[in-house]
């Protein structure tokens, strides 16, 4: 439950946000009468991602045996890397997010209602759609589906609160703080999805014997080995009672360098070096 919570607290903040934008930019501009296709276009998108991801949950649901374990592995892997990539696109392009709305929002607001349903659309089912992704990757994780269900409502409920009083009070509240805790937790987690997918693979080639295929440690009792905390930790960051070294060595070879790039300070602009063979500027 709670990989899905912060998955969609994370990508619901993000959709409030976008929405919240768009709103408060018709509304700026005058054009208040296209703010029901904003909704009607936000409606729609999320109405077809419920639907393909449900189709799509059925669909991989069919299957066991190695075209569970093949199907498991490429969707934690897939999750994990298109997790990441939005983490480090939102860090670098979180700034122009707006200005971006704003120029989609004057080219379509003049054309027809349906054109400004048609960029909230697009803008959600983006959001929406990597949702999907995210939480069908948390399913394979973790024990019940229902779980991720109901952590997954739970953090959209939150994120809409939170995206309303952001509307509401002008942006006052420290969004930027916010993307770079749940920044940290989702390289997290995607860790343990990369690791999850390695798992799957060493298990659908039988990859059995070899050192790579020896556990790390083994807890057998105590709340690391059962119950909430072990579910918990499981669902989060892919927290293994017996994880294999490839397992182990998968995690840290992913979160070392994903931590490390995250968290560096831009590099400063190099000096302009004068052209070879050109005379140094002279002081008045």
């Amino acid at each position: 439950m709670g990989s899905s919570l912060l998955i969609t607290l994370r990508e619901g903040l993000e959709i409030a946000l976008v929405l919240a934008v768009v709103v408060a930019y018709l509304n700026r501009i005058g054009r208040s009468d296209r703010i029901g296709a904003v909704w009607a276009g936000a409606a729609a998108a999320a109405a077809v991602c419920v639907v393909a991801g449900l189709a799509f949950n059925g669909f991989v649901g069919e299957f066991e045996g190695k075209w569970e374990q093949f199907i498991e592995g490429v969707l934690a892997m897939a999750a994990a890397l298109v997790l990441t990539w939005m983490i480090f696109w939102m860090r670098g392009h979180a700034k122009g997010i707006a200005t971006e709305l704003h120029a989609r929002i004057d080219r379509a607001v003049e054309e027809s209602p349906g054109a400004v349903a048609m960029v909230a659309f697009v803008a959600v089912a983006r959001e929406g759609f990597e949702t999907v992704l995210f939480l069908l990757g948390a399913e394979t994780a973790s024990a019940s589906g229902a779980q991720v269900v109901i952590g997954g409502l739970i953090g959209l409920a939150v994120a809409a609160v939170i995206g309303g009083l952001v509307f509401v009070g002008g942006g006052r509240v420290d969004v930027k703080k916010f993307f770079n805790w749940t920044g940290l937790l989702l390289i997290l987690f995607a860790a343990g999805l990369a690791a999850k997918a390695v798992h799957e693979f060493r298990e659908l080639f039988e990859l059995e014997g070899a050192w790579y295929s020896v556990p790390v440690w083994e807890i057998t009792s105590g709340p690391l080995a059962s119950g909430w905390v072990h579910d918990m930790l499981k669902g989060l960051f892919g927290w293994s009672a017996d994880p294999e070294r490839i397992r182990v060595a998968t995690y840290l070879a992913f979160v070392i360098p994903a931590l490390w790039l995250y968290y560096r300070e831009p590099k400063a602009p190099a000096p302009v070096r004068a052209a070879e063979g050109a005379r140094p500027a002279v002081e008045v």
